[in-house]
């Protein structure tokens, strides 16, 4: 049984003829991205500390692309069906060497070539299953953390307000205090009044003098100096 030939493989390809390095280090870049779904594989190709990466990302972004244009595929269906990296051209230089020698220096080419196909349909319906799984639980999460603050949020009114009343309160007494002590010095005020008006009958032997007594009196003192002068 024969293999399938690399350019009778099914799917949408991109290719990236002659490029400026070698076959074998593309190889280990494209050995990260064989079998995996095109997040996935953007993903590894993000974080690969290569050259070969930046230039095979842009070669598995115009695979995608020409997937979604060409073939009207969801680029979310798709993953990377076979990735291969041939020898192309090599050009020949001459770097000069002691003595009237030269040695000869290969720069290689290669072309890389990604084919992208649509998941099977077993795959495409348990990753329907496990995101929609993911999306429950991150909605039981959400719910979840919903009700820790409306019960934060129902347990700080709840102390708000009885710190309001506790506010309320001593308000309150400090207002009947401020009532009884006005009140007290009102009766100290009233009894030091009656203390002063009882001093004040004493001393006048507990009779009022009127003011014709008065007046009397002294027109009665005023004739008996008369009486002494004469």
């Amino acid at each position: 049984m024969t293999a399938t030939k690399t350019n009778e493989r099914p799917g949408t390809r991109a290719v990236h003829r002659y490029c400026g390095m070698s076959a074998s280090k593309a190889r280990q870049v494209l050995d990260l991205i064989r079998g995996e779904d095109v997040q996935r594989a953007a993903e590894i190709l993000t974080g690969t500390e290569r050259e070969a990466a930046e230039v095979i990302g842009k070669v598995l972004t115009s695979a995608v692309a020409n997937a979604a244009h060409n073939d009207q595929q969801n680029p979310e269906d798709l993953y990377v069906s076979a990735c291969y990296a041939d020898e192309g051209a090599t050009m020949k230089r001459w770097r000069p060497r002691a003595r009237g020698r030269a040695t000869r220096i290969r720069k290689r080419t290669c072309h890389i070539t990604i084919i992208v196909s649509r998941l099977p349909a077993e795959q495409l319906e348990l990753r329907r299953r496990r995101m929609e799984a993911v999306s429950a639980n991150r909605s039981r999460r959400v719910d979840a953390s919903r009700r820790r603050a409306d019960l934060s949020g129902r347990l700080s009114r709840r102390r708000a307000a009885q710190a309001a009343a506790a506010a309320e309160a001593e308000e309150a007494a400090a207002a009947e205090a401020s009532e009884a002590a006005a009140a007290e010095a009102e009766e100290a005020a009233a009894e030091a009044g009656a203390e002063v008006t009882d001093d004040a009958e004493t001393l006048h032997g507990g009779e009022t003098v009127s003011d014709d007594e008065t007046a009397g009196d002294d027109e009665t003192a005023g004739d008996g100096e008369k009486s002494e002068d004469e």
